[in-house]
């Protein structure tokens, strides 16, 4: 294993460049939960990184020739492309590494499942044309959100007191899926939970908000919209349609 120290020959930080897919406007960040998940790495383990915004639409040439055939988001570690999310993921944990950086490793594996199927049938559900199938797809949808609402509620095994009884339990206090502290795990899952939050800020004919209604966003969240809020789901919407 090569540690990020090891890789410059010193112990300054890497050559880091995150290029994620541009939004509507062809510069900001998209709306793009792959790429948000790579950035909240790189943002959580304190390392300096550049972030180049690709519009897909007037792709540069240059992009073309540093990683041909390849869509955002991808990165360059000291000079050398690094494709496909989850093995950037794995080679960002191996490679930045304590002392210098946390680890983001989840400490429970359910942790790491823990709603992975929610975006898949979130994008089933929106993009379904036939009328006869709603029912049937906003079911499975709201089984997966009340899967994950109640793995939120379970406390983790460090959060039980060996002394206390069942009437005791007042349910998990963590502020995340794994503790306390984001991981890996809120890397993955929280930027796809954005997509299917602010599709609930575009007027359709679906019933998504009534889903949420005492799931895993009642906790106190405001429901006011800015204008950034509304963009966003605008940009979610253009990405299904």
């Amino acid at each position: 294993m090569t540690d990020a120290a090891t890789a410059n020959g010193d112990d300054r930080d890497p050559e880091i460049e995150l290029f994620v897919k541009a939004g509507i406007d062809g510069e900001s960040i998209g709306n793009c939960p792959f790429s948000q998940r790579l950035f909240m790495i790189l943002w959580l383990k304190g390392v300096v990184f550049n972030v180049t915004t690709v519009d897909l639409k007037r792709k540069p040439a240059d992009l073309h020739n540093l990683a041909p055939g390849t869509h955002p988001p991808f990165l360059t570690f000291n000079g050398e492309v690094k494709t496909d999310v989850n093995k950037i993921e794995e080679f960002l944990e191996e490679t930045l590494t304590p002392q210098k950086y946390p680890r983001l490793a989840a400490k429970h594996r359910e942790s790491n499942t823990a709603g992975i199927d929610i975006f898949s049938k979130f994008s089933a559900y929106i993009k379904n044309t036939k009328q006869q199938n709603n029912a049937a797809l906003e079911r499975g949808l709201t089984k997966a959100l009340k899967k994950l609402d109640d793995y939120l509620n379970t406390p983790l095994p460090e959060e039980i007191d060996a002394n206390s009884t069942g009437e005791d339990d007042k349910g998990s206090r963590r502020k995340f899926l794994d503790g306390d502290e984001l991981t890996l795990a809120d890397c993955n899952l929280l930027p796809k939970l954005h997509v299917v939050k602010t599709h609930l800020l575009i007027p359709s004919s679906n019933n998504l908000g009534v889903l949420f209604v005492g799931g895993a966003w009642s906790g106190g969240e405001s429901r006011q919209k800015t204008g950034e809020e509304v963009r966003e789901g605008r940009e979610t919407w253009n990405s299904f349609y």
